[in-house]
Order: structure tokens, then C-alpha cells, then sequence
């Protein structure tokens, strides 16, 4: 594998190595990021900042509320929608995950010195923006019958190196969303 090749997979398995250890729920922790206890938020608006389809907010909604870690009341502005309030409760989750996060990624970055942590984020900004900047690949047409391709080099191996360890038990409903 060439070293574009390597850096690509080392790329996508630390973002798969990130996700998992910061973002287990992800949409359950944005959204708690989101709200407030003191401000309202629709559950239009919510489900348009969390960039999900409304029956996926909806099922995410109620699975907080029954949680205790949010409130849905009915909007006094219109009637299709609901306020979505922060609970005391989720408001103190939001705090804890904040403090592990927090205390995650302190470990994760003391491998580094400060001129490395500054020399990565460039590289990394640069990366960004190229990454932006390129075109979106064309969807091609859906697979389907036709002739099948021709045998190509076997696929290498992915980058050895650490990885996420094999998730445990799923948690129940309540327990560390």
C-alpha cells in the first residue's frame, strides 16, 4: 500500500476509533448538547440541527423523555410541534460526558507535545480543506445483473495499529446516553 493509502486508512480508522469512544450515542449526546434547560427548542428545530429525519427525531425524543433527561410539551406556537426542554437530570449528563470527553481526549493528546498537537491541527485544517474542496463522486447506477468484473489484485491489509476494543454488552436504554 502506498503512503496516500496508509494515511487514508489511518484517517478512517481513527475516526472509526473516535466515534467510538466519544460518540457511542451520537445523536442522543447532540442532542443533549443542544438543548437547555431555560430555552425551548422545537422538535422541528431539533430534528433540522441534527440534520435526522422526523420519525428518527421523534423515536430519539422519546427515548430521552423517557429517560427523565428532557421535558415535551406542547408548543404555544404551533400546534404541529413540540417544546423540547433540557431536564436537571439531562443537564447533569450533558456535565459528566463533557467531563469524561474532556478527560478522553487529555489522554489521547498527551502522546503529543505542544508544538506536535500544533503541527497536526495544521496539517489536519489542510487536509480538511482539501477535503472540502474536492467534487462529490458521481453516484453511479445501482448494482445489478450484467457481466461480473474482472478478478483484480487481492485488497491489502488495513493498517495494523490500535483500534477500538470489541464493544461489550449493549447498555440498557438509560444507562450512559
Amino acid at each position: 500500500m502506498d503512503t496516500d493509502g496508509k494515511l487514508l486508512a489511518l484517517i478512517l480508522a481513527l475516526g472509526h476509533a473516535g466515534r467510538f469512544h466519544f460518540d457511542e450515542r451520537g445523536g442522543q449526546h447532540r442532542a443533549l448538547e443542544l438543548l437547555r434547560p431555560e430555552v425551548p427548542m422545537t422538535q422541528r428545530d431539533l430534528t433540522e440541527r441534527l440534520g435526522i429525519q422526523p420519525g428518527s427525531a421523534s423515536e430519539l425524543v422519546g427515548k430521552l423523555e423517557r429517560a427523565g433527561l428532557i421535558t415535551r410539551t406542547p408548543s404555544q406556537t404551533d400546534r404541529r410541534t413540540a417544546d423540547i426542554r433540557l431536564t436537571e437530570a439531562g443537564a447533569a449528563r450533558r456535565e459528566e460526558r463533557q467531563t469524561r470527553e474532556q478527560a478522553a481526549r487529555g489522554a489521547l493528546f498527551a502522546v503529543l507535545t505542544e508544538e506536535e498537537k500544533q503541527t497536526l491541527l495544521e496539517l489536519l485544517e489542510k487536509l480538511h480543506e482539501a477535503w472540502r474542496a474536492m467534487p462529490r463522486p458521481e453516484r453511479g447506477p445501482a448494482p445489478g445483473p450484467g457481466p461480473a468484473p474482472e478478478p483484480g489484485p487481492e485488497p491489502e491489509p488495513p493498517v495494523p495499529g490500535p483500534g477500538p476494543e470489541p464493544p461489550g454488552p449493549a447498555p440498557a436504554e438509560t444507562e450512559d446516553i
